[in-house]
């Protein structure tokens, strides 16, 4: 059960916290929702202290992690003006964190990117590209998604023609990589490198995702990778930001090099690097894993692919119930700027907190059969976008083409058998399956 320490702070047993909190944990996914339900039931709001990283409050309930992401001043992304070091919003274990410092002048500030920001720096630095990423605004990038859509089921009819394939590799990360890189301005034949590096920048605890002048797993090693893999993206993006401010042109690469401060000048390069990095990483990488998750959900559940093949208006239903399970941003830390008191615990000013969005998905409080497959639940309160200031910028482009490629993959797809459970990335932070085996059948 949960204990009490003396200061009066509840805290998790050590096998609960260590299943949520280290990347090794996210690989048994079945474990892992155990561990949230416990967290939900008996300590919605408590302290994991796992060997080597910080104390952190484990925000287990929809509703507190709405409270926590409405007021930004209190509950600080990067940890506010102060020279204590910052907040690292991507949690790394201590280790990681000083290796971090060490490389950076003694701050967690890897990267000048929204979600290392707070407003009003954070609701400016959005601004550059909301206009850009607003629903009425996508619509006319939709005859270009969609023919990407069909030649990316062509590609997948014809693999299917071999028997076995794996849904990842062969498949899901390709197109949400293909549509953002070519929304992007990135050349198609530079994909295959921005494939690589993300997979290196989520998977740093993954073995199968290591680089090959990083050394085993160990905390200084992910941090390190972590950050051979950002310099590797700054270098690429460059050349680009260089491209884009002599040439300008219609995409969104563009949009972001060209933005200008109050004084009329270009922002830093810094910014542009920020931009790029969040675009080219989060932005295809939450998709690919959705789109795979939802094709296992139809796989496990006949009767709602042959409901959904039969009317394809279900299909956007079918997003946002394949979100709400799949939730593929698991987690964002933020730091407490001042005494806080949420759900009957004290929250200290400098503590810090795991959101934890899978576990908010799934909270029985807010969904009814919260394990269930359902996509006729309604309202679908799901928050895989996160909530407030910092929701997904581009969680309307995400949507987009996820409904675009099941409009026109479903219709074509006899049956999904698959030939595994899968496999999952060792990550707390973003991912889903990494292999998912399975056969095909096209009509």
């Amino acid at each position: 059960m949960t204990t009490v320490e003396d200061t009066g702070t509840a805290t998790i047993p050590d096998e609960i916290a260590r299943q949520i909190v280290l990347p090794e944990g996210h690989g048994d996914l079945d474990a892992l929702h155990e561990a949230y339900k416990w967290v939900r039931n008996n300590a919605p709001l408590a302290q994991a202290r796992v060997e080597g990283f910080d104390p952190l409050w484990l925000v287990s309930k929809h509703a507190d992690l709405q409270e926590v992401e409405s007021q930004p001043a209190i509950f600080s992304a990067g940890g506010g003006p102060d020279d204590r070091g910052g907040n690292n919003p991507i949690l790394q274990n201590q280790a990681g964190d000083e290796f971090m410092k060490g490389l950076i002048g003694g701050h967690l500030r890897i990267m000048d990117a929204l979600p290392y920001m707070d407003p009003p720096e954070h609701t400016d630095i959005k601004l550059i590209t909301n206009e850009w990423f607003r629903p009425t605004q996508l619509q006319k990038w939709i005859e270009q998604i969609t023919d990407l859509a069909k030649a990316s089921a062509d590609k997948l009819q014809g693999l299917s023609e071999r028997g076995e394939i794996d849904i990842l590799d062969d498949w899901a990360l390709g197109f949400p990589l293909h549509v953002m890189m070519t929304l992007f301005g990135v050349p198609a034949e530079d994909e295959a490198k921005m494939m690589k590096l993300t997979q290196e920048f989520f998977g740093t605890a993954d073995p199968e995702h290591q680089r090959e002048d990083v050394e085993a797993v160990t905390p200084e090693a992910m941090a390190q990778q972590f950050a051979a893999s950002f310099q590797d993206f700054c270098t690429y993006f460059d050349g680009l930001c260089e491209d884009r401010r002599a040439n300008p042109r219609e995409d969104l690469a563009t949009i972001v090099a060209t933005a200008k401060g109050p004084d009329g000048e270009y922002l830093p390069k810094s910014y542009s690097y920020g931009y790029y990095m969040a675009i080219a990483t989060a932005g295809h990488d939450t998709t690919s894993a959705t789109l795979a998750g939802t094709l296992k959900l139809l796989s496990e559940h006949p009767d709602v692919f042959a409901r959904v093949k039969a009317d394809p208006k279900l299909i956007p239903n079918l997003v946002l119930e394949a979100l709400r399970i799949v939730a593929p941003v698991k987690h964002f830390t933020r730091r407490a700027e001042q005494d806080y008191t949420l759900r009957g615990q004290t929250i200290k000013k400098g503590d810090r907190l795991m959101l934890l969005f899978q576990s908010g998905n799934r909270d029985e409080d807010v969904f009814d059969r919260p394990y269930e497959f359902d996509i006729d639940r309604k309202p679908n309160k799901q928050i895989a976008f996160g909530h407030g200031v910092h929701m997904c910028i581009g969680q309307h482009l995400s949507k987009l083409e996820l409904k675009i490629m099941l409009e026109e993959l479903l219709p074509r797809i006899e049956a999904i058998e698959l030939l595994g459970p899968g496999q999952y990335t060792q990550t707390n932070f973003v991912g889903g399956l990494k292999h998912l085996p399975a056969k095909l059948t096209f009509s």
